[in-house]
């Protein structure tokens, strides 16, 4: 629950986003923003499995995410073309601020679908959501001419 003067978190995808994402016939590459802000203490009440035998910071739960994940980025044809620290926006609401930035790349958004929903994907997955307190997932599709 959040105060009435917080915004709420944004951890996992809506149904009506996802629906409105994939049923885009758009069929090239997308890049996707990632803004992350991480618990201070990873959070693997839901993931029992996952949990390190000692508490982890968000942080070092998703650096586990982001091992675990790195195969199964490079099998659907996706790659990470940026990673790193963020803070407060220098155009932006003063209020919000990131602890870390991403821009990962899909083929299309078929690929994407096949990556996250990849079974054994699945399994570590929890990882991420331990990690993350809030979130922001932009998808971004490349212009050709991007001045023109």
């Amino acid at each position: 629950m959040t105060a009435a003067n917080e915004r709420p978190a944004h951890i996992d995808v809506t149904q009506e986003a996802g629906m409105r994402f994939f049923g885009n016939p758009d069929s090239g590459r997308v890049v996707m923003l990632n803004l992350l802000k991480f618990r201070d203490v990873a959070d693997y009440a839901d993931f029992p499995d996952l949990a390190p035998d000692a508490p982890i910071s968000g942080a070092q739960a998703y650096d586990r995410y982001m091992k675990a994940t790195a195969p199964f980025l490079a099998a659907s044809g996706g790659q990470l073309l940026f990673a790193g620290s963020a803070g407060s926006f220098l155009i932006g609401p003063e209020d919000e601020d990131w602890d870390f930035v991403m821009l990962v790349e899909q083929a299309s958004r078929q690929a994407f679908m096949a990556f996250a929903s990849d079974p054994e994907y699945l399994k570590i997955v929890g990882h991420r959501s331990a990690a993350i307190a809030d979130s922001r997932l932009l998808p971004i599709i490349p212009s050709e001419d991007p001045l023109g």
